[in-house]
């Protein structure tokens, strides 16, 4: 729930306010920085928000329980502000990051929308386009692997273990099967093959064959 000053809703509803948005980031760092939409500089919970930032909301997410959520922020590329130089270095990755919605008239009146981390930050066209998750983002990170019968390994990469070379115009759909019969490297698949699927529920006892509970292969 927002808390809203009782005197920022009265300014509101009498068509007073001069709304703005404001954003106010925190890097992993220590260092912290402030933009607005606003066409002059205001300060927000002490940090001096830069007009002329080019910072402008984005799609926006909202979601309700243990939904993540999320929301996006564009802006141009320059020194003073965000550096390409600085995003290349990753000194963005997971930064802290609040939007508020102030009355620039009276900029002690404020009520922060949203808050999240910064997931995502890349160029394009000549600006930057952040992707923000929301705080239930953590909720649905995979931590360690998780068992499947498909590969997770990327064609080509450490895990995979062949050669560029050896891959080279070629494709993988993952599976055991595509693995040894296309690449003949079983050794190397990153998957469960033989881990029960769905059809393991409604399979019955076979009258014939081997069933000494050694693999199904």
């Amino acid at each position: 729930m927002r808390n809203i000053p009782e005197e920022m809703v009265a300014r509101i509803e009498s068509g007073a306010a001069m709304l703005c948005h404001a954003w106010v980031l925190r890097r992993g760092d220590g260092a912290v920085m402030g933009f607005t939409d606003h066409d002059r500089d205001l300060t927000v919970e002490g940090v001096v928000c830069r007009a002329g930032s080019g910072w402008t909301a984005g799609v926006g997410e909202g979601a309700v329980g243990l939904a993540a959520g999320g929301l996006s922020a564009s802006g141009g590329l320059d020194d003073e502000a965000i550096s390409e130089g600085d995003i290349a270095a990753g000194l963005y990755d997971g930064a802290r990051v609040e939007l508020w919605r102030v009355d620039w008239a009276r900029a002690d009146l404020r009520v922060r929308l949203w808050a999240g981390t910064l997931a995502r930050i890349r160029r394009e066209n000549g600006a930057f386009v952040a992707d923000l998750d929301g705080p239930m983002a953590a909720l649905e990170r995979v931590a360690g692997r998780t068992y499947g019968r498909t590969c997770d390994a990327v064609l080509g990469d450490a895990r995979c273990g062949l050669s560029a070379e050896a891959v080279a115009g070629r494709r993988c759909d993952k599976r055991w099967a595509t693995c040894t019969g296309r690449f003949d490297n079983g050794v190397n698949f990153q998957g469960f093959p033989d881990i029960p699927g769905d059809d393991f529920i409604a399979a019955r006892p076979a009258g014939s064959g081997r069933n000494d509970g050694g693999s199904r292969r």
